[in-house]
């Protein structure tokens, strides 16, 4: 009985972080869809698409590393997440009031502060409440598949509808109210749950926050944050744009081609974390960061909008990927008393560089050299992201157990 009440816990607090974390996407990349209806009335460039994506990423980076910390001190995180959930809405609602730029600017920012850290709260609570079986898919579902399916699948043809026959701005008003009615599930369904032993490889050091900064896994993880977020927050804020100026498509074809993208997301977000659960985080992430960097190359060469959109469904897995390096391999590698810390600071210092300084990066040289140099730049990122997960050490339960010496797979946490 108390089996079947921690697997139905389990399942509820799937749903629940599932709904959370891919409205937190519908609401950040509602700026990307919405950008060309904003462009013309606004006055806005690609340096300042670029500077608004960067702004919320920096807000992300902070709040992240900072609120992750500080929950993992006082060890609360339900409240937290009910609370960002409801700011983060009013934000996006509020920036459908905005009359330029700087105002625009302000409520991204405050908006990044509250979803920042939503992402590692969610994740150190799914990782407690999930059997060692299915962690990788847990996770790759909360992370991957949630944020694809509200944010890339559902997002574009509903904004571009609101858009097209409500205008913009209500595009965005409308969002306040399913962010309400997931705060509410959240306070109703969300639980503090004892965490169950897992067979995971644990620090000598417990505690030692600083210690973190000695891990070999934890270091690459941070990096591999960096470049990869490089490739995702370029490529999601662009494409749109790039699509109806440089590729000549029509709005509703955008759509159509960013909802390939979304289904590629729902459907690598976790099928590669199950991957990983059988044959390993470090090849899975090797292989399929490979295969995200054709992603970019396909929006620029693709013959047709058919071909794009097959090639998106084909390429597009890096979401996939992201729950590895973000989530589950820093997971297996920390003690609970630093993972909500670890989680945090590699989101953050990955917004920090992947989606602070990239897009802004990025903008610029696009109004210089052409929208087309952001995809180089994008599959750059994601090429760097196979060559350092080569140099990660192995966390998979079920791939270190094959092992003849698996208790020394990992030689702990903070090598």
């Amino acid at each position: 009985m108390a089996d079947n009440n921690k697997a139905g816990y389990e399942n509820t607090l799937l749903c629940v972080l599932f709904l959370t974390f891919g409205f937190v996407f519908f609401d950040r990349l509602a700026l990307s869809f919405l950008f060309p209806y904003m462009s013309a009335e606004l006055n806005l460039s690609n340096s300042h698409l670029g500077m608004l994506s960067s702004v919320l990423a920096l807000a992300w980076a902070l709040s992240g590393a900072l609120v992750g910390a500080w929950s993992d001190r006082k060890g609360v995180r339900k409240p937290l997440l009910v609370i960002a959930v409801i700011l983060f809405s009013l934000c996006s609602a509020l920036s459908g009031l905005v009359t330029g730029f700087l105002s625009l600017l302000l409520f991204r920012g405050i908006m990044g502060l509250a979803e920042g850290p939503i992402l590692p709260l969610s994740q150190s609570m799914m990782v407690e409440a999930s059997s060692s079986h299915r962690r990788g898919l847990n996770m790759g579902l909360l992370q991957g598949s949630a944020a694809g399916l509200l944010g890339a699948v559902v997002g574009p043809p509903v904004l571009i509808h609101l858009a097209e026959a409500y205008g913009w701005r209500h595009a965005f008003i409308v969002s306040l109210l399913p962010g309400l009615l997931i705060a509410w599930l959240l306070w109703r369904y969300v639980r503090r749950d004892d965490p169950r032993p897992t067979p995971i490889i644990r620090d000598k050091e417990p505690g030692n926050r600083l210690a973190l900064l000695k891990s070999r896994n934890i270091v690459l993880c941070t990096l591999i944050s960096c470049v990869f977020l490089t490739w995702f927050v370029i490529l999601i804020s662009f494409t749109p744009t790039f699509l109806v100026t440089d590729r000549g498509y029509t709005p509703p074809s955008m759509s159509a081609i960013m909802s390939c993208l979304g289904a590629a997301w729902v459907l690598w977000g976790f099928v590669v974390p199950a991957i990983s659960d059988r044959i390993g985080r470090r090849p899975t992430l090797v292989i399929f960061s490979l295969i995200s960097a054709c992603c970019p190359m396909a929006l620029l060469f693709a013959p047709s909008p058919l071909i794009l959109g097959i090639l998106m469904v084909l390429t597009f897995t890096g979401l996939g990927c992201f729950t590895l390096f973000m989530s589950t391999i820093p997971a297996e590698t920390v003690p609970r008393e630093v993972m909500a810390t670890a989680l945090g600071m590699i989101m953050g210092v990955g917004e920090l560089i992947g989606g602070f300084v990239a897009p802004t990066v990025a903008g610029f040289a696009a109004d210089r050299f052409g929208l087309s140099i952001v995809m180089w730049i994008s599959s750059s990122g994601a090429v760097l992201a196979a060559l350092l997960s080569l140099f990660l050490k192995e966390t998979a339960p079920s791939v270190l157990q094959r092992q003849p010496s698996s208790t020394h797979a990992i030689e702990g946490s903070y090598l």
